[in-house]
């Protein structure tokens, strides 16, 4: 069975509310209360009309993570849209779920990134959160089977103003934008901020070996890990001694 990934009644506002102030400081504005406030009723609205919202945990991303702790950004579009998916992270599902297409082509460019590091059996991304990878959608809601179904409704004005908050913190971040709707999003960061900013296709199998700029193979990874160095910061551990999936096992 499936874990209940399901958003219940009543339980968005609350959500919100008990984040930490350090994240709640990007909804100060009125036009982003504003925000909130409207796509926290239409959700709310919907489950009430009986509709089935994943995920669980929308703001799951921003957990045990200040703004300052944040080291590398990581976007994607909207949440999974099926049973037992999503859980609030981009990107990640459950590990004993079927691994997504655009996660296998992640774990292959991790691959290629770290030849020979054993990389992990299951897909819940948690690790590289817990080591500072925000891992966000830029709508944080969807209703079951209607991908992008909550976009442009208000979602959008609230990330958007998290991705500026974490990009206004003094210490530089490594920002990894992937296809035209990420990469919409440079224009939130500042210029001259010291900021590493690395732009791609989308992973997804439509767009991954895609020219201008393939997914695969852009090396991302591994120049973010350099970055790091370069800094005297300590690398992102993409891959984990628990897996012994290799880099044969992509194809590469």
């Amino acid at each position: 069975m499936p874990f209940d990934n399901r958003l219940q009644k009543n339980s968005l506002a609350a959500q919100a509310a008990g984040l930490p102030a350090a994240w709640r400081a990007a909804f100060d504005t009125p036009v982003v209360a504003r925000a909130l406030a409207d796509v926290t009723a239409h959700v709310e609205q919907r489950l009430a009309d009986g509709a089935v919202v994943y995920p669980a945990t929308p703001f799951r991303a921003l957990d045990g993570l200040a703004p300052s702790d944040v080291r590398v950004v990581i976007l994607g579009q909207d949440p999974y849209h099926g049973p037992g998916q999503a859980q609030g992270l981009a990107f990640s599902v459950p590990d004993d779920c079927k691994r997504p297409p655009s996660l296998r082509n992640i774990f292959a460019q991790i691959a290629q990134d770290c030849p020979g590091t054993p990389l992990p059996r299951g897909n819940d991304l948690s690790r590289l959160a817990s080591q500072g990878v925000l891992l966000l959608n830029t709508s944080l809601t969807v209703e079951d089977g209607q991908p992008a179904s909550h976009a442009k409704r208000g979602w959008e004005t609230v990330t958007d103003a998290l991705i500026a908050l974490v990009a206004r913190d003094p210490a530089p971040k490594a920002f990894l934008l992937w296809g035209a709707h990420a990469q919409a999003k440079r224009a939130l960061l500042p210029n001259n901020s010291g900021h590493l900013v690395l732009m791609a296709n989308h992973p997804s199998p439509l767009s991954a070996r895609r020219p201008p700029a393939p997914f695969l193979g852009c090396g991302h990874f591994a120049q973010v890990n350099a970055w790091l160095a370069d800094q005297g910061k300590t690398p992102i551990d993409w891959t984990t001694e628990e897996g012994d999936v290799r880099q044969g096992e992509f194809g590469l």
